[in-house]
């Protein structure tokens, strides 16, 4: 366990709960944060007479933040977690457990508040948010460096965060006390997999961890490409950490939506189309993008996955003309039609890619440490690869790219011998590695689509199957139904979180409610004309004793009936998609 002392956030706590104020007492420690439930004042203060006679209401692991809805502020507080490992000598946590409390037990309670703190449970309830008292999640190794090099007095671990990847951020800011540094706990939305691992006789600690960004976030359909400050959807960076023999060292990539102005609206189409959005400076919002991502991660190499083709072609024509007429030296275009080259289940092709990859990924390098602080190299560049939704063919490139980074790593570690290879050296380890890719897989699709990964059988097993197909059609069916009918409320709950949207106190009164459903006539009259005519029908198909022209009829008018319902549905499809209420449509996807 962490020693107490190292620890920059304080981790276990008692909570007493008063009429006037929560206080929270960390174990050990001889100060109080004192929160009033009244005045809202929040207040570091030394152990005094604050707790005379009372006993603790209950223990809590961590401050999470407040947030103000309808009936009063909430405080978000963690009340159970689970064990992920040790990074760098810091334990990692993964959030198992929360709570939710008035700050005013009895308010009046209305029915908008309680959607509210529904659509709050459901967004602390993705799986999985990540924390450490200690080490900087939101931050890279290399990034860690350059922090502490640039501010000779090290603020707290929140302030010091790299703030794309503290989804908690904006509650915490809520509180407003400059002193309260060791009692808020920033959360990462990601993956965590820390591994010992045993290698030709030596051990070490292989780890990955993925960040999911704040910047864009959203789900898969209601948050497509880039805004027009340069922030993309689906903007993840994944780490790669090996600890060994007091040496560390990182291996970054990052994946984002395509960085200019598209959407891809649902409209109960299985593929809806993606279109440009027209009237916006795409080429700044590109140039942007990458202007940022050249100061956070050095040269780029763009890779883009997506059908050269069909829907998918239009977007991959632009991508490449931006990219011609941004004319910077330090991003280069890398095009690789996922789809045509691996068809027929011909995945040792991906083979060509990252040999076309390989001398860039050479001359980037890697993060290279000694604990001592002696600096052996850094990374000077970043593979941003993307398809349509960066989730499944992003993840199959990007795993082969870490493995690559991995064998040269090790080989200058001196794990592996020369010209020895990570997957031929330790068959258990090579199955390790799939299968911690395949699950990073499943959880940025997860948080993104709302259904595990496609094509996680190749990254577990080294080749596609048949079951696997089977597998990515159900997952595909049930993406579609969510993307469709379920993730307008997924989508409210991130804005409502990451403060995107805040609370009007007058909502339901003078301010009209968004939460209110509005509805026009086709949303309920196709639907109970189709299902009243798939009623008739059957039963005109089951209960005649004998068939004749009546009945034949009869199945015609109610086939006829069905057919035009459906085509209605089909025709109006977006009025049947559940939308997000709490920012209009175009609020986001046309920033």
């Amino acid at each position: 366990m962490e020693s107490r002392e190292a620890n920059e956030v304080y981790d276990d706590m008692n909570l007493y709960i008063t009429p006037e104020s929560f206080i929270v007492e960390p174990t050990g420690v001889q100060e109080v944060l004192v929160i009033g439930r009244h005045d809202k004042v929040t207040r570091v203060q030394p152990v005094g007479g604050q707790l005379a006679n009372l006993r603790p209401t209950r223990r809590i692991c961590g401050i999470l933040g407040t947030i103000h809805l309808l009936s009063c502020d909430y405080l978000m507080v963690a009340t159970h977690r689970l064990f992920v490992g040790v990074l760098d000598g810091s334990i990692v946590w993964r959030l198992a457990g929360y709570d939710i409390i008035p700050y005013i037990p009895n308010a009046i309670q209305r029915k908008e508040n309680e959607t509210y703190l529904q659509l709050l449970r459901q967004t602390l309830d993705t799986k999985y948010f990540y924390f450490s008292y200690r080490y900087d999640l939101t931050n890279s190794l290399q990034r860690q460096r350059e922090v502490a090099q640039s501010r000779p007095v090290q603020p707290g671990l929140l302030q010091r965060a790299d703030q794309r990847f503290v989804w908690n951020g904006f509650v915490l800011r809520q509180f407003n006390c400059d002193k309260m540094e060791k009692f808020q706990l920033p959360l990462v939305l990601g993956f965590v997999s820390i591994n010992q691992v045993q290698i030709n006789g030596q051990t070490f600690f292989w780890t990955i961890v993925t960040r999911r960004s704040v910047e864009r976030a959203g789900t898969r359909l209601f948050c497509r490409g880039s805004d027009e400050q340069g922030h993309v959807a689906n903007f993840v960076e994944t780490e790669q950490i090996v600890e060994f023999n007091g040496q560390l060292t990182g291996f970054v990539q990052t994946r984002g939506s395509m960085p200019f102005l598209w959407h891809q609206q649902p409209n109960l189409r299985y593929k809806p189309r993606p279109v440009l959005i027209p009237g916006k400076d795409h080429l700044a919002a590109c140039t942007q993008h990458f202007n940022d991502q050249i100061q956070l991660y050095g040269n780029n190499v763009a890779v883009n996955l997506v059908d050269h083709k069909g829907r998918e072609g239009e977007l991959e024509a632009t991508y490449a003309r931006l990219i011609r007429e941004m004319g910077n030296p330090r991003v280069r275009y890398e095009y690789f039609d996922f789809h045509c080259e691996c068809r027929k289940m011909r995945w040792d092709r991906l083979n060509i890619l990252i040999d076309r990859l390989a001398l860039e990924q050479d001359q980037f390098g890697f993060y290279h440490v000694f604990d001592d602080g002696k600096l052996v190299s850094t990374q000077t560049g970043v593979f941003r690869t993307n398809c349509i939704d960066c989730l499944d063919r992003t993840n199959v490139v990007q795993s082969m790219l870490a493995r690559r980074s991995l064998t040269t790593v090790l080989q200058q570690l001196g794990v592996l011998h020369v010209g020895q290879r990570v997957e031929q050296a330790s068959a258990l380890f090579e199955t390790r590695f799939k299968g911690v890719w395949a699950d990073n897989a499943d959880l940025v699709s997860l948080q993104y689509s709302g259904t595990c990964a496609l094509k996680t059988d190749f990254t577990r097993t080294g080749k596609r199957t048949k079951a696997g197909a089977l597998q990515d059609g159900k997952n595909s069916l049930i993406r579609y139904y969510l993307n469709n009918f379920s993730d307008g409320q997924r989508q409210d709950g991130i804005d409502l979180f990451l403060g995107k949207y805040l609370i009007n106190d007058n909502e339901g009164g003078a301010v009209p409610s968004p939460l209110e459903s509005k509805h026009g006539w086709r949303f309920f009259t196709f639907p109970s004309v189709l299902l009243m005519a798939v009623a008739m029908f059957m039963i005109t198909m089951t209960y005649p004793a004998e068939f004749n022209t009546e009945n034949l009829l009869f199945m015609l008018f109610w086939g006829a009936m069905i057919a035009v319902s459906a085509t209605g549905i089909l025709h109006y499809g977006i009025e049947f998609v559940q939308w997000p209420r709490l920012l209009p449509p175009n609020s986001f996807r046309e920033p």
